[in-house]
């Protein structure tokens, strides 16, 4: 394998940029739900959460996962990058079912500032003013 197939967040990355909805619908588990701290309420579905991946993907300016673990059906993933041209980093958590399909993610942006800014965008893109 070469280093850019083992670097952190590859894996998820593969699964968030799959070209059509039925492939990336594929890692999922049926009722999939999205808890993040940019979001006012739970995102429940593979189809609204193909949406927010779709939305939060056009607002970085750039981002890189750095860090990645797995332990017992989970993978956590630490990333850094900027948003309205400052910087912005958080932590991604995947839970996978006994089938292997992620049925849980958790994604916490920080520091504070840049997570109202970046909620407030987010709800405007995805039209929940």
């Amino acid at each position: 394998m070469s280093h850019a197939e083992n670097a952190p967040g590859t894996a998820w990355l593969e699964i968030v940029r799959r070209r059509t909805f039925e492939d990336f619908a594929a890692a999922f588990a049926e009722n999939v739900a999205l808890d993040a701290s940019v979001s006012a309420r739970q995102v429940v579905g593979t189809l609204s959460i193909r949406k927010f991946f779709d939305a939060t993907s056009a607002m970085y300016g750039s981002i890189a996962f750095v860090h990645e673990s797995n332990d017992a059906g989970r993978t956590y993933l630490e990333w850094e990058g900027t948003f309205a041209d400052r910087p912005i980093a958080g932590t991604t958590v995947l839970t996978r079912d006994r089938l292997g399909l992620i049925e849980s993610i958790r994604l916490y942006h920080r520091p504070y500032d840049q997570v109202v800014a970046f909620s407030a965008e987010l709800a405007t893109r995805l039209g929940r003013h």
